[in-house]
């Protein structure tokens, strides 16, 4: 191996090893944000934590590819059309405070969420398949949200990140379901 591609391939391993560092570290801050809730400075910590996991997941390098292209209109409708069918399926949902603060909160998480699990893990597991992306990121896009929900809610959890990651691999890209999160996460808080 000649010495610039050595040194090539040295960057893709560091940049290799800042993505995974990256998605641990997202992951971790993920699991903790409920030791934030009920202090004077939970709004003020959840919304640095979204925004540090956001900022890392735009910079972080990622395979992009692998996913169809169906177009995003169509795949935020779909998106769309199965939260409000998943909705009206549920139930009546917890109670929940309807506040200006709630609603921002809950928005700036969706889209922190989608940008960590549907452009950084799923850019850094697309190298395994497009299969692979999407069920990966699904998986730990519901177990970090076990310890806010509870066990119990880990197959509704999974199925949104199912529906998610399909978004990401219909669409091409991570808007459709971040908006389809947005959705969801507001439509939880308001009915």
């Amino acid at each position: 191996m000649s010495r610039p591609a050595a040194v090539s391939a040295g960057l893709d391993r560091a940049a290799e090893a800042a993505l995974w560092t990256a998605i641990g570290a997202g992951c971790a801050l993920f699991v903790i944000r409920p030791s934030f809730v009920g202090h004077p400075w939970t709004p003020g910590a959840l919304l640095a934590a979204y925004l540090v996991i956001g900022t890392a997941a735009v910079l972080a390098p990622v395979r992009t590819g692998g996913s169809a292209s169906f177009g995003v209109v169509p795949v935020t409708l779909i998106g769309v059309a199965g939260v409000l069918l998943a909705t009206s399926a549920a139930g009546p949902s917890f109670p929940s405070p309807r506040t200006a603060e709630v609603l921002a909160l809950n928005t700036v998480a969706a889209v922190a969420e989608e940008l960590f699990f549907r452009r950084m893990l799923f850019g850094g597991l697309l190298r395994f398949g497009a299969l692979v992306a999407v069920a990966g990121s699904a998986i730990l896009f519901a177990l970090v949200h076990v310890p806010i929900y509870g066990a119990a809610a880990f197959p509704v959890d999974l199925g949104a990140g199912l529906l998610f990651s399909w978004q990401r691999w219909a669409s091409g890209g991570w808007g459709a379901s971040a908006t389809t999160h947005v959705f969801a996460n507001l439509l939880a808080v308001v009915r």
